[in-house]
């Protein structure tokens, strides 16, 4: 979320970018839902931009915001984690990937069932859906997105997280104050990381090849 249309479309046109050129550098099938990532965070901010101009409401804009941001991230992120990981560490990251499929199963019904609408609140967009037993489903958002992240084994990976952890919980304390919402620049932040972390995987394809083959890397 940005503090405006303009912020937002400028960010979300920039991250798409991002996305597009991660994609183009990943050459293992397994990298590429982790590279999608900004891909979809742009997509988000370019979303929330529409629902700026149309005033918030129940609209088109604000359903596929909602749905990207409720359902698909807590399966997409530890499931791209998950499968962009060493054999090794697999077993463990699917406690992440069974907390993101259950929150997002949730999560749908309740996109299902319920209006979701947005609303300008001074220099953010607040998004409304009634979920019962909120705390116990943000747990679970949380320990699928950002647990993930930062039990993947992978240094980059776990920067993203420490990322996104710093972004989420300043974002809810200037939501909280109706100020600014910062998320655009820490979902920059974490794509460019993304980008980063793609040309690792270019720059030591042998080292991730040894790993899918368990042998060992010397």
């Amino acid at each position: 979320m940005c503090w405006s249309a303009t912020a937002d479309l400028t960010a979300g046109t920039v991250i798409t970018a991002v996305g597009i050129a991660c994609l183009a550098r990943t050459r293992r099938v397994r990298d590429l839902p982790v590279a999608a990532l900004p891909l979809i965070l742009g997509a988000h901010q370019l979303i929330e931009a529409a629902a700026w101009h149309s005033g918030g409401g129940c609209g088109p804009a604000t359903t596929a915001w909602a749905a990207i941001a409720l359902p698909l991230l807590p399966v997409w992120v530890p499931l791209g984690v998950l499968l962009a990981a060493a054999p090794e560490l697999r077993p463990r990251l699917r406690w992440p990937l069974a907390a993101g499929l259950a929150t997002g199963a949730y999560l749908s019904y309740c996109l299902a069932t319920r209006p979701v609408r947005a609303e300008v609140r001074g220099h953010t967009l607040g998004y409304g859906v009634d979920v019962p037993w909120m705390p116990l489903v943000l747990a679970g958002y949380l320990f699928a997105t950002i647990g993930s992240l930062l039990i993947s084994g992978d240094r980059r990976l776990r920067l993203l997280g420490l990322v996104l952890a710093a972004g989420a919980l300043l974002c809810t304390l200037l939501w909280r104050l109706e100020f600014a919402s910062t998320w655009c620049a820490f979902a920059a932040a974490a794509s460019m990381l993304t980008l980063v972390w793609t040309g690792d995987r270019v720059r030591s394809p042998s080292v991730h090849e040894a790993a899918e083959r368990g042998a060992p890397c010397l």
